[in-house]
């Protein structure tokens, strides 16, 4: 039987994410049976002390709990479970009491992928029911908090780098003022830029032929781009907007006030006081690929490192836990 229950777990540096899917390897199709999102802010002060801060660990901790529970309410087996946990967890000191935290509660040690790795699961997640239709090669940008991935590819990645910048690491680095100011806002992009020069060293970004952006930061920027009054999953994904207009989506999050951002019913409260920055970094990796691809379409997907998990945690079950 082709179909497996699994549960995947995206542990980022600003939100815990959990799906709980029906997967059928076979037809490379996957169903969902409970999707959440909690916003944790597990990298708060990261940047700048190097740990992750008891706090943080108190409420990612809440929120493994909620995934336990989730997990034997649909009966997903203990074998069919994958937690995978990304940018924060990666350098930080106190990485074994976040392990030994996830064991107790969820049975299954966090994987700290590598970035190679985050960005395979992002490519499978986000391009899997795009391959039928054509327009590749496809550029998955996974913008999150503490680090964006991009990766080039038709139907497997073919290149692929992780830098350090994304919504939270960049707030926590640069912005001061609400809404940033201009010296703020100059170092956030002299950051963006310069990572840019270095993905594009690795990543031949001039190939793209369809641009597909993944993960909280863009789909909210998708959400005002469309003036959506709630957030709105079934039409986020799979939404083709022109680069002009998710480019005044972006300048419209960066001046808004924080009172004004935290009024707009598609933002989610944990993303308001990062969501300038990372709307920032949006704007200026479109400005980069429009001039080096002449991109002037981008597809938002829902579909991103979560659903590559659920994949794999699927592949894993049907191989008896052995890996693949």
């Amino acid at each position: 039987m082709s179909v497996q229950r699994v549960a995947a777990v995206d542990c980022g540096t600003n939100s815990l994410r959990l799906l709980v899917a029906d997967v059928d390897t076979a037809a490379g199709t996957l169903r969902d049976v409970e999707r959440t999102m909690r916003v944790v802010r597990l990298g708060q002060g990261v940047d700048a002390t190097g740990a992750f801060a008891p706090e943080a660990l108190v409420r990612t901790f809440a929120a493994v709990d909620e995934a336990a529970a989730a997990c034997r309410r649909h009966g997903v087996a203990p074998g069919a479970v994958r937690f995978v946990a990304t940018s924060a967890s990666r350098d930080v000191t106190n990485r074994e009491e976040f392990a030994a935290g996830v064991r107790a509660r969820l049975g299954v040690d966090p994987e700290v992928v590598s970035g190679a790795e985050e960005a395979r699961l992002s490519f499978t997640g986000a391009t899997r029911e795009l391959l039928g239709a054509g327009g590749s090669p496809f550029l998955v940008v996974d913008l999150g908090g503490g680090s964006t991935e991009f990766v080039l590819g038709e139907r497997e990645p073919e290149a692929a780098v992780s830098v350090d910048v994304g919504s939270v690491r960049l707030t926590e680095r640069h912005v001061r003022s609400d809404p940033p100011a201009e010296h703020e806002v100059a170092a956030v992009r002299a950051d963006v830029d310069a990572a840019l020069d270095a993905v594009g060293r690795q990543v031949p970004l001039a190939r793209t032929r369809t641009l597909v952006g993944v993960a909280g930061t863009i789909t909210t920027i998708t959400a005002a781009a469309l003036d959506l009054r709630a957030y709105e999953p079934g039409v986020l994904h799979g939404a083709r907007l022109p680069v002009a207009g998710v480019r005044a989506a972006c300048d419209r999050l960066l001046r808004a006030p924080r009172a004004e951002r935290a009024a707009m019913p598609f933002l989610h409260p944990g993303r308001v006081d990062v969501i300038a920055a990372g709307a920032l970094v949006w704007r200026t990796v479109l400005e980069r690929l429009a001039g080096v691809a002449g991109v002037q379409e981008v597809v938002t997907s829902e579909h991103d490192i979560l659903d590559g998990t659920a994949f794999s945690a699927a592949e894993r079950a049907g191989a008896g836990g052995r890996g693949v």
